[in-house]
């Protein structure tokens, strides 16, 4: 099929995998990414759509379906049919090592402003400590702080490029000129400034299947 029309590629993200938003009906995890997989290989073999993964997305994604305890056809049909490449970080247009850089700092300065949130958390409350028992002081002050976490993370965060896992992504999917499939909202944004062609995770498993079906009915 090389000579396929399509010959498209796209570069695939942890969050398109393990998005609900793929789920059909009373589908786990399980079935739905083994369906997704299993039209990522009818479009490879029957269009000659490649898809492919950087090595770190795909230890990333590796981690989280051993913390989810998939079935082996998972993994199997993974290292089947997605194909991991590192990307040429050092070939592209872009300054790739400065946006590593800034990555890296972004990263520090979140993580360092959480703990000064989180000191100033525990000063506060440091004056109602005598009038509980410790036990009692150190449950709401912690349970305070984990509110504050995540109250932090999801602003400072949410639709921010900030780990080298996602650039690596977005290079991979610059140097092969593929699309770029995520529900990470911050990796879009960074596509969007790219110049790069992406979709949402929950729209990929039907992309495919529209494509299969017109490669049906025109028959290619």
């Amino acid at each position: 099929m090389s000579d396929h029309p399509l010959k498209q590629r796209f570069v695939i993200d942890t969050s398109a995998v393990l998005t609900d938003e793929i789920r059909r009906g009373d589908e786990g995890l399980d079935e739905a990414a083994n369906r997704l997989l299993d039209l990522v290989a009818e479009a490879k073999l029957g269009l000659n759509i490649s898809c492919y993964m950087p090595p770190s997305i795909y230890d990333e994604l590796r981690l989280m379906l051993d913390n989810r305890d998939v079935d082996d056809e998972v993994y199997s049909k993974l290292n089947t049919w997605v194909i991991k490449k590192n990307p040429a970080r050092f070939e592209v247009m872009i300054p790739a090592e400065i946006v590593y850089e800034f990555i890296d700092e972004m990263s520090d300065r979140v993580d360092r402003g959480l703990r000064v949130s989180e000191k100033a958390v525990r000063k506060a409350e440091e004056p109602r400590a005598k009038e509980v028992e410790e036990h009692e002081y150190m449950s709401e002050v912690d349970a305070v702080i984990s509110d504050l976490r995540d109250e932090y993370r999801k602003t400072l965060r949410q639709g921010v490029l900030d780990s080298r896992e996602d650039f690596d992504l977005l290079i991979l999917a610059r140097e092969l000129d593929a699309g770029v499939v995520t529900e990470d909202q911050g990796i879009i944004n960074w596509a969007e400034d790219f110049g790069l062609r992406y979709l949402k995770g929950r729209d990929f498993p039907t992309l495919l299947e529209e494509y299969l079906a017109a490669s049906d009915r025109e028959g290619w």
